[in-house]
């Protein structure tokens, strides 16, 4: 069995799939995100039309991860990615990143990605791949503000 991680870019057709990955990346990392899949999908095309890349990565012939990322003059900012819940554990991430590192994107570029507070996994996985803390977002809910 060949256990190597091919990519490729996400295609037109991929978009229902990459909606439902994306549905469980929200899920997973506990997102206040509440749009459907139908939606999330409306979103992708709307990201993929204008300036972000989608690549997939198979094993196989099985998706295993995706990546959604947007290239500028000086920065490329990794919105998404993701690994599919059964196949976590198993390497796929460093895989798939070292793929990103090395094959996808230049080498020149200041690499950036968002991660929420709560999600420590995520967190400790940015960090083993080489990203370091940089910035912190606090933010006051409506609702939540003091009075007075």
């Amino acid at each position: 069995m060949d256990h190597s991680i091919k990519y490729r870019r996400a295609a037109p057709d991929d978009l229902p799939l990459l909606a439902e990955l994306n549905h469980q990346l929200i899920r997973d990392e506990g997102h206040r995100n509440s749009m459907t899949i139908a939606q999330l999908e409306e979103r992708m095309r709307g990201w993929l039309d204008a300036d972000y890349a989608a690549i997939l990565f198979e094993e196989n012939f099985e998706v295993v991860a995706y990546a959604i990322f947007r290239e500028q003059s000086e920065e490329l900012y990794l919105r998404h990615f993701f690994v599919v819940r059964h196949r976590r554990r198993q390497n796929i991430g460093r895989r798939a990143m070292q793929l990103l590192l090395t094959k996808v994107w230049p080498a020149n570029k200041r690499l950036t990605v968002n991660v929420l507070s709560t999600n420590t996994t995520a967190i400790a996985f940015w960090r083993a791949v080489g990203y370091s803390d940089y910035c912190l977002t606090l933010e006051i809910l409506p609702g939540d503000r003091l009075n007075g």
